[in-house]
């Protein structure tokens, strides 16, 4: 709880501070990073499914059910909701008709499997299926080793619209996560893990270290990567 407290505090004080540098600017300042609440889900998975279209975890796990835009969008529907129900966040930047661009971020050792998320999991699989599941859970799995003992937050998803690109909201996102990393103490950084080999250079770029890499049932590997904060 101690976690989301200072999150929502973060958002306040940024948002405190772009009004002040638009007055003095006498310019609107944008993009302007916000969190979401629970209504705004449906949006946030709308970005995410639509940004990530092609990603090796999403096709891992539903195969062919991947070119179903009922079955990603379930698939990204749990696992946004199962976040927020531990207490992570949905960060976002708005556009003139909507989201644009959405991030989750989570705190990995903050929270508990609530009733309402063990009956979301058990809804979900059941919908998608067992080999669904249990693809999904092998990939959990071998991204253990990438868990780290230090307090840390991780960013979960990151997306922008195909409209929207261009615009470095993506970057935007992923600085706002770090500065919400350096307000939320304990924690020491923040992780994420990439299944696309260009972008481990790229977070190299902005700071990050890799902690170590996993082939998933030779099917794709992924990247864990952390950076410390400054």
């Amino acid at each position: 709880m101690w976690a989301y407290k200072y999150a929502c505090q973060w958002v306040a004080d940024l948002a405190a501070r772009l009004i002040c540098s638009a007055e003095m600017s006498e310019q609107a300042v944008a993009p302007c990073v916000t969190m979401q609440s629970a209504a705004d889900v449906t949006q946030v998975v709308s970005v995410l499914s639509e940004s990530l279209p092609d990603s090796p975890l999403y096709r891992f796990v539903l195969e062919d059910g991947v070119d179903d835009p009922v079955c990603l969008d379930r698939f990204v529907a749990f696992l946004v909701s199962s976040r927020l129900l531990r207490k992570g966040v949905a960060l976002g930047v708005r556009g003139a008709v909507g989201l644009d661009a959405a991030a989750v971020v989570s705190y990995p050792s903050v929270g508990s499997d609530s009733s309402e998320l063990v009956a979301l999991r058990e809804e979900t699989w059941s919908e998608l299926g067992t080999g669904a599941r249990q693809r999904y859970e092998s990939f959990d799995r071998a991204t253990d080793q990438f868990r780290l003992d230090a307090a840390h937050i991780h960013i979960n998803m990151i997306g922008v619209r195909s409209a929207s690109r261009g615009n470095a909201l993506g970057r935007t996102l992923l600085e706002a996560a770090h500065e919400l990393s350096v307000f939320t103490p304990p924690s020491a950084g923040v992780t994420l893990c990439t299944e696309l080999a260009s972008n481990v250079a790229l977070c190299e770029h902005f700071g990050y270290e890799m902690v170590g890499s996993a082939e998933i049932d030779s099917a794709f590997t992924t990247w864990g990567m952390y950076r410390r904060d400054r």
